[in-house]
């Protein structure tokens, strides 16, 4: 990429010209995360994210580190009503009572899920073939699909441990953002990088 200046780079097109969704976009978005902690804190962004604009959550996110106990589910799952409380007052995320406690909900599924599969990495590529993230080949964005019958496959189970605010759309998304899977189009130079 250093060769290349800024006129040149070939970007997935939904990250438009915005600097904080292109840095997003070319340092994070599908590459592999293995940390059970990282993908705690996607897992709590995700559900946050729906019904709004993932650039909105973005901007929030250092919020919601502060919030959120830097995403240790350990503390998470411990949160009171107090706490409850307090992140329904912080004007710095989005404060919507369901899915502050779907949070701290969530983060007692994930940790129920890291004591039976040994981490929730584990868990979540126990569903991919052979364990290793899918390969997409799409060339325009209009050909992503907004769920897979795996994402729904995830979400469904999920749904069945007590997750919440986490369906099919939600759980693509996911799976996009942590390399699950690698939806970047054919002609983007961050495709394999």
């Amino acid at each position: 990429m250093e060769n290349k200046t800024q006129k040149e780079i070939t970007r997935c097109g939904w990250c438009g010209s915005d600097p904080t969704y292109q840095q997003y976009h070319d340092s994070e978005w599908g590459k592999p995360i293995k940390n059970d902690r990282v993908l705690f804190e996607f897992l709590v962004l995700e559900s946050a994210q729906a019904g709004l604009s993932w650039i909105t959550i973005l901007r929030k996110r250092s919020a919601y580190r502060a919030a959120f106990s830097a995403f240790d589910p350990q503390k998470v799952a411990q949160f009171s009503p107090l706490d409850v409380d307090r992140l329904l007052a912080n004007k710095g995320i989005v404060r919507n009572r369901l899915k502050i406690e779907s949070a701290i909900n969530n983060a007692k599924i994930f940790l129920q899920i890291q004591d039976e599969f040994g981490s929730f990495h584990s868990y979540l590529y126990s569903f991919l073939p052979h364990q290793k993230p899918l390969i997409n080949h799409f060339s325009d964005l209009g050909e992503i699909p907004p769920h897979t019958p795996l994402s729904q496959r995830i979400a469904k189970d999920l749904k069945k441990r007590g997750m919440k605010f986490f369906g099919p759309t939600t759980c693509y998304a996911f799976m996009q953002a942590v390399g699950m899977v690698n939806d970047h189009l054919t002609s983007c130079d961050f495709r394999s990088v």
